[in-house]
């Protein structure tokens, strides 16, 4: 018989908001471009490795949303990462807003498949697809939404690491220490309790 299997939500939670953290930062002005050496290399190696190892994990465990959420976002950050390093230079913001935008529609459908889960998780994916959409106006020319979408990113960091931490800590404690809302569906009946 086989073994209980470990839950991948929390790897992929704290990889996606440690990266999401450090990038929206520097979209909210508090660093500037000089930064991104350390952006690319967390995109790199959490940001997008670890959610991807998160997505093979939820994709063995049979939840569908969680595989999609992971690899998902973990290859958004390999190719931020690659596009900022290798093939930035003269490509039109425009081009960049609508890669911003597509990432928001993606953002949206997951948010949806959200409405079955816990709140916390609803929270994160409401404010990542308002993040996407503020940083896409703002790639497409109006600068300040690009600082909104930097303080919006930070919230949605704030509430993935939230997340990531009472997904640890309860399961630790075999109890509810850091609550995360209720269920839409009940936790038995559900592929994973979060992402």
């Amino acid at each position: 018989m086989e073994g209980k299997l470990a839950n991948p939500a929390p790897l992929g939670l704290a990889g996606f908001a440690t990266t999401t953290w450090m990038l929206s930062m520097v979209n909210a002005g508090w660093f500037g471009g000089d930064a991104m050496g350390m952006v690319l290399a967390l995109a790199m190696a959490y940001g997008g490795t670890a959610q991807l190892i998160a997505g093979i994990f939820e994709f063995r465990k049979g939840n569908t949303f969680g595989m999609v959420a992971f690899t998902s976002y973990g290859a958004f950050w390999w190719s931020f990462a690659l596009f900022v390093h290798f093939f930035a230079a003269g490509v039109p913001g425009a081009f960049v807003g609508w890669y911003l935008f597509v990432w928001g529609i993606i953002s949206l459908f997951m948010w949806v498949a959200t409405f079955r889960t816990n709140m916390v998780l609803q929270l994160v994916f409401l404010v990542l697809v308002l993040t996407f959409m503020a940083l896409a106006i703002g790639a497409w020319g109006s600068a300040g939404f690009t600082t909104l979408g930097g303080y919006l990113g930070l919230l949605t960091a704030l509430l993935a690491f939230y997340l990531a931490a009472a997904e640890v800590i309860n399961e630790s404690f075999g109890r509810t220490v850091l609550p995360v809302g209720p269920f839409n569906k009940p936790a038995a009946a559900s592929p994973s309790q979060s992402a």
